[in-house]
């Protein structure tokens, strides 16, 4: 059986965030359209299905990262700020778009919180197993498409 881990992200997450759409749980938030995704940007995305491509890349970095919480999604959604003459320095990535995401996954029932044994510490999100059933089963549909664009992946 196809894993997401066999699957290139460039071919996942666009199929993964389509599946993502037809959920009634995550949808975009009103305030989706004047939103910058960090502080490294300038504008806001002009992409009109931009939340669900990063609720897609989220669920697949929880499952790939996880348990990860929301500090560091967002180091890894971060870039370089320009800071005019100055060097460029790495920022993070909005907290609000990935807290806002991982908590629509999780009424979802994609992600769920671990907590340390003792249930008072947050360890940090992980899959549940209903998010890796969609993740792989997005996988296995994208696998012919992927072994067509690299031909090397036929051998796993």
């Amino acid at each position: 059986m196809t894993t997401f881990y066999d699957v290139p992200a460039e071919l996942l997450i666009p199929a993964l965030a389509e599946r993502l759409e037809a959920h009634d749980k995550i949808t975009q938030p009103d305030w989706a359209d004047f939103v910058k995704t960090g502080a490294h940007k300038e504008r806001p995305p002009v992409q009109k299905n931009w939340w669900h491509l990063r609720s897609a890349a989220i669920l697949r970095k929880v499952g790939r990262m996880g348990p990860v919480g929301v500090n560091h999604l967002s180091q890894a959604f971060g870039g370089p700020k320009n800071r005019g003459v100055a060097p460029n320095r790495a920022t993070t990535g909005s907290r609000h778009v990935t807290r806002t995401s991982l908590q629509q996954l999780e009424d979802a029932g994609l992600v769920a919180i671990r907590r340390n044994a003792a249930g008072t510490v947050n360890m940090g999100r992980v899959l549940t197993p209903e998010g890796q059933k969609l993740l792989d089963a997005v996988a296995h549909e994208v696998r012919p498409e992927a072994e067509a664009a690299y031909p090397g992946l036929s051998k796993y």
